[in-house]
Order: structure tokens, then C-alpha cells, then sequence
């Protein structure tokens, strides 16, 4: 069972930039897609992004399109986002998971598992 950990969240200003990292453990992190979500409260948690086990396969929501990137260094076992131009709605706490093969898609929560405990992200204008 793999064990996700976030971390590089913080406050930074509109048109700022931060790096998100998930960094996996205690099982086979090159055998599984990936994804990014994020929620804000009382929401649902929503898409961001994913990425194939081999670093392929790469989508992106579109409204992060073309400002967020997500990569993944299979041997450090750890993903990252890159989010630049930041703007106040992308204010959310962000959540790494691992794709379960459900057959759900890729852009609903339901599809993964082994969630971790998110890291708050807040744009201010």
C-alpha cells in the first residue's frame, strides 16, 4: 500500500508561483498513474491533473492549462506540480492520489485512492 505525503503549499501573491510535491512510500509508486485534485470548502474536490506511470500520458483541467505542470521522478518516487501564474481562484487545498484502475476516468476522485492530507494553497489578490 503506498503511503502520499504533500508539501510545498503556502500564501504567495497573484501571478506568483509555487512548486507542490507528493512524495510516495512504502509501495510500487512507478506502477500507478497519478493525479492532482483540489477542494475548497464545501466543495467537491476537483480535478487538476494527472500523469501516467512512465511520466506520459499528461492532462490537465482547463482551467490550470498552460500555467500548471506536472512531472514525476519515478526514482525519487515523488510527483510534482509546478503552478505559475497563480490567481486568487486557484486558492484550494491540494490532494495527491494514486489512480486504482477503476475505470471511473481519469478526472473523478473516485477513480483513486491512497490519498494524502492535502496542503493549503491560497492565492491573495
Amino acid at each position: 500500500q503506498v503511503q502520499l505525503v504533500e508539501s510545498g503549499g503556502g500564501l504567495v501573491q497573484a501571478g506568483g508561483s509555487l512548486r507542490l510535491s507528493c512524495a510516495a512510500s512504502g509501495g510500487v509508486f512507478d506502477a500507478y498513474d497519478m493525479g492532482w485534485f483540489r477542494q475548497e470548502p464545501g466543495k467537491e474536490r476537483d480535478f487538476v491533473a494527472r500523469i501516467g506511470f512512465s511520466g506520459g500520458a499528461i492532462v490537465y483541467a482547463n482551467s490550470v492549462k498552460g500555467r500548471f505542470t506536472v512531472s514525476r521522478d519515478n526514482a525519487k518516487n515523488t510527483m510534482y506540480l509546478q503552478m505559475d501564474s497563480l490567481k486568487p481562484e486557484d486558492t484550494a487545498v491540494y490532494y495527491c492520489a494514486a489512480d486504482m484502475g477503476h475505470g471511473l476516468g481519469y478526472d473523478t476522485s473516485r477513480e483513486y485512492g491512497y490519498w494524502g492530507p492535502g496542503t493549503q494553497v491560497t492565492v491573495s489578490s
